[in-house]
This record gives structure tokens, C-alpha cells and sequence, in this order.
């Protein structure tokens, strides 16, 4: 039995948007991952900006929550000096998306006889 499926995924990647990734840890809270821009041989693209995101976790009452967000720096001295700052921010936007979530779903109860 055979099924022609047709997938609609685009695995193909974009030569021209490659990056190499490292990671720097200080193993207790902060995780920042610096993206280098690269072309397809693998060599540096100096014509684009490297790119840092920071990276920890919240631990909630249903465990861990991560949190992400770029930073905007020019070097990794810079990342781990504003890493503070980008953590708060995307935990401000984390707290927003979560109000935003329960006021649609408070939206949709539906109380008989009202």
C-alpha cells in the first residue's frame, strides 16, 4: 500500500542567512548564545552583525520556564553586562502575553442564564 503525500514543509536552507553559534555560561543563571554570521563555505561574513541572545530559566509551580531575548551588544563583554535587562524585559513580555491569554479565555466562559 502506498500513499502519495504531498508535504508542504520547506526544508531548504538559506545559504545567504547561516550563522555559527556559541554558547557561554556561567553554569548557575545566565546562558548567552553568540550567532556569527557566516557564509556557505563557513567563512566569517563581516558584512552582517553578530547577534547575541540571552537565555535562563523561572522555575514556576509547574516547573522550569525559559526565558530568551536578543541583546542588543557589540561584544560579549557588553551581552554579559546587559543581560540582566533583556531577561527582565522578556519576562515583562512573557507577563503581558500570559494576562492577554487569560483575558481570551476568560472572554469565552459561558454562564447559563445570563
Amino acid at each position: 500500500m502506498t500513499e502519495d503525500k504531498t508535504h508542504s514543509a520547506d526544508f531548504t536552507v538559506d545559504k545567504q542567512n547561516l550563522y555559527r553559534e556559541e554558547t557561554f555560561t556561567d553554569l548557575k543563571v545566565a546562558s548567552i548564545r553568540r550567532l556569527t554570521p557566516v557564509r556557505p563555505d563557513g567563512s566569517e561574513d563581516k558584512g552582517r552583525r553578530i547577534i547575541f541572545v540571552g537565555q535562563t530559566s523561572l522555575l514556576s509551580p509547574n516547573g522550569a520556564v525559559p526565558i530568551q531575548n536578543i541583546i542588543q551588544a557589540k561584544d560579549l563583554q557588553q551581552a554579559i553586562k546587559k543581560f540582566p535587562e533583556a531577561m527582565l524585559v522578556a519576562v515583562d513580555r512573557l507577563i503581558e502575553e500570559a494576562k492577554k491569554v487569560k483575558r481570551r479565555e476568560e472572554s469565552r466562559i459561558i454562564i447559563p442564564g445570563r
